[in-house]
């Protein structure tokens, strides 16, 4: 029994301390950031492979998930004669929660993968360690800029998402009802202001960080060969998914408390 409590007691150390370097990590990477000197280049190509390379993931996903909304919102209210509701239920639903939250996942899914294996593979190949020998910043260059790579890329893939899933919503009302796509869009966004967009949008930019600053962390630092980057790039997409949901829980109610109508 007592073998057991140490046993977990040690593990729990071990969890927090992680949690800890993690945080550190990232707040090292956001004061990277504001700090000349800036690596432009290297950011813009990050973004046009994090960003611009998800755009056909965002795209599918977002018209599979505006039909699916779509057809389940139909089979409900069509109960109780409300079809010409689809369009704004849809709409209110899929830019104040889901679309940033589903983007959030999907990403962290490839991006949080796709950086955890690739510092993980330069870090045990040592390419890390060549990069200082050249004095260059290895964390700078290889870790801050992802970091801001995905903080810009996340809002702007959450938008597309959200366009994907109306135009979905769209196609699959108009085969049923043939409804027009002018009167779909104005009903979709006639009772969507500011207060609903700019606030679920902008959270993105904290899903993009916690996404890239863990996954950074665990590539950056990953050890034992091609078994180490397996496990960074694995580690990366749960516990980002896990981070992300538990942040956007915190930021929800955050949001509500400052815009509660």
């Amino acid at each position: 029994m007592t073998n057991v409590i140490e046993n977990a007691g040690r593990s729990v150390r071990t969890a927090l301390a992680g949690a800890g370097d993690m945080v550190v990590f990232g707040l090292r990477a956001l004061v990277s950031a504001v700090r000349p000197p800036f690596e432009l280049v290297e950011t813009l190509r990050q973004i046009q492979l994090l960003g611009w390379r998800s755009l056909s993931l965002i795209a599918t996903s977002g018209l599979a998930v505006g039909v699916v909304m779509s057809m389940h919102t139909r089979s409900s209210l069509e109960r109780f004669g409300a079809e010409s509701m689809i369009p704004t239920v849809l709409g209110i639903a899929m830019i104040r929660e889901t679309g940033p939250l589903v983007t959030g996942l999907l990403s962290s899914g490839r991006l949080g993968a796709g950086i955890g294996a690739e510092l993980g593979g330069m870090r045990v190949t040592e390419q890390i360690d060549a990069l200082e020998s050249l004095a260059v910043d290895s964390f700078k260059y290889l870790v801050v800029t992802r970091v801001v790579a995905c903080m810009v890329a996340l809002p702007l893939l959450t938008i597309f998402f959200n366009v994907s899933a109306i135009v979905g919503g769209w196609a699959a009302e108009t085969t049923v009802s043939g409804m027009t796509f002018g009167y779909y869009y104005r009903n979709a966004f006639s009772n969507i202001g500011f207060s609903d967009l700019i606030p679920s949008t902008l959270k993105t930019v904290v899903f993009g960080f916690l996404i890239s600053s863990i996954s950074g962390y665990l590539g950056y630092n990953a050890s034992g060969g091609a078994q180490g980057v397996g496990q960074a790039s694995t580690r990366s997409v749960v516990l980002s998914a896990i981070s992300l949901i538990v942040a956007n829980v915190v930021m929800v109610k955050f949001i509500l408390f400052l815009f509660p109508s």
